[in-house]
């Protein structure tokens, strides 16, 4: 069935008496009710074997380190934009943005400078050819896979759309200080901080198309699938990367974003059409969507069972719920190892980010940890995005040093000092210890001395 061919909304409300009423997610209640129903096979796993997928738990739980992906149908290189490396830390399949390349770039990070997280690598397609097809038991008259209904790409734009300033973070930002910085063994990419990029995007609200689409009283939750290639993992595929939300979440603030900065989203970050799902950890906003499930039953993958879940001694021995929010984290725009001359002012600049809400202080230490001055913020605090704050310091005598931020949002959160460990190192929180190198002065050399 095309676009063209789906029943459009009863004027007024977008829906019909059969469909659920919108409230705003209740995330904390979503995540033990499906963490319940996953240990109790309740639950469609779409593909995958429940077997397959509690293998592949128990290599999580016991710390194993999982395969890497097979070849990747897809372009050539793995990423296609240019990654120079004064711009880049290229880290296998993706690439971390350098935090001394965003200096002076202002709160929208440039397309160019954007992190790349690929499970597979970008696969080039073709607006025009491209469509998104809705199904599942959660839609009115529960069409199949092999009978879904279409948008194209310029049905999309042709419904209402919304522009919003939006962060998208790897759960994994910040993995590499679990083991450099607290001596933990973590598996997975060893991220610095700068998986994480904030772009001004513009797109249709999922919720519209869901409407437009037929949704059901019955429609539970959502599942976006990309269409890059499959991920493979022991020699077995676990199919294409896709993860679910729940339908008040999709409901609540989620988009089909086409555009990026004013542009149209590059190959890399999703193009022709990714989800956008605002605070949750960047896994929920599928790059490249090509379908969507909706289901009346909870639905489950690898990306939110064997992966994107905390297991370790300080959580449940079954491993927590799926991971959403995302956490609290601060960054200097500065290169690792920095040098400053001893005595000449300088003025440190970073970004503090949250989750849970906006970032209501940011305070900033220059002599490892021994005192603490409130930094200068620069934007007005808004969640789902950064805050960018300065702060003054002059060197004292050559030497090493460590800066440190620690933010503080309005949900109350402040970063910690140690971040609780999991066994694949996510939603790493604490302070950083950023290291700098303190240079004697160079010498003027007044008027009249100096070689003949």
């Amino acid at each position: 069935m095309t676009a063209s061919a789906v029943p459009s909304p009863p004027p007024g409300t977008g829906l019909d008496a059969s469909a659920p009423r919108t409230f705003p997610p209740d995330e904390n209640a979503y995540d033990r009710r499906r963490l319940r129903q996953w240990i109790t096979g309740d639950a469609t796993a779409g593909g995958v074997s429940r077997r397959r997928l509690l293998t592949l738990l128990a290599a999580t739980t016991a710390a194993t380190a999982l395969p890497g992906a097979g070849p990747a149908r897809a372009a050539d290189p793995t990423i296609v934009k240019p990654l120079p490396p004064e711009w880049f830390v290229r880290r296998g399949t993706n690439a971390e943005t350098r935090w001394e390349a965003l200096r002076g770039t202002g709160h929208h990070t440039p397309n160019e400078l954007f992190f790349v997280r690929n499970h597979t690598a970008t696969p080039v397609l073709d607006a025009h050819d491209w469509r998104l097809r809705l199904w599942g038991s959660g839609l009115r008259g529960a069409p199949g896979e092999d009978r879904p209904l279409e948008f194209g790409y310029d049905d999309l734009r042709a419904l209402p759309a919304v522009t919003r300033t939006v962060a998208v973070e790897c759960a994994g930002n910040g993995r590499g200080h679990y083991t450099s910085q607290q001596g933990e063994t973590v598996s997975g990419t060893a991220w610095g901080l700068g998986a994480i990029g904030v772009a001004r995007w513009r797109g249709v609200r999922l919720a519209d198309v869901l409407r437009r689409a037929g949704l059901s009283s019955s429609a539970v939750d959502v599942q976006p699938r990309g269409l890059d290639a499959e991920y493979v993992s022991g020699g077995e595929s676990l199919g294409r990367v896709r993860r679910p939300l729940p339908l008040a979440k999709a409901l609540d603030d989620v988009l089909l974003a086409y555009e990026m900065n004013g542009e149209p989203v590059p190959y890399d970050h999703g193009y022709p059409v990714r989800v956008l799902v605002p605070s949750w950890v960047g896994i929920a906003s599928i790059k490249w969507v090509g379908d969507i499930e909706v289901s009346a039953r909870p639905l489950f993958s690898p990306w939110n069972t064997a992966f994107y879940r905390l297991f370790g001694p300080a959580h449940p021995p079954e491993g927590s719920a799926p991971l959403t929010r995302q956490t609290l984290k601060s960054a200097f725009e500065l290169a690792s190892g920095a040098t400053f001359p001893a005595g000449e002012r300088q003025v440190l600049h970073g970004r503090s980010w949250s989750g849970a809400g906006a970032v209501a202080r940011v305070d900033v230490s220059t002599d490892g940890g021994a005192s603490w001055r409130p930094a200068r913020l620069h934007d007005d605090g808004r969640a789902g995005t950064w805050t960018r704050w300065s702060v003054p310091w002059t060197p004292g005598a050559p030497g090493p040093a460590q800066l440190l931020a620690r933010a503080t949002d309005t949900a109350g959160r402040r970063q910690p000092d140690i971040a609780v460990p999991n066994t694949q190192g996510y939603l790493f929180d604490a302070v950083v210890r950023h290291p700098v190198t303190v240079v004697r002065a160079a010498r003027s050399i007044p008027a009249g001395e100096g070689t003949p």
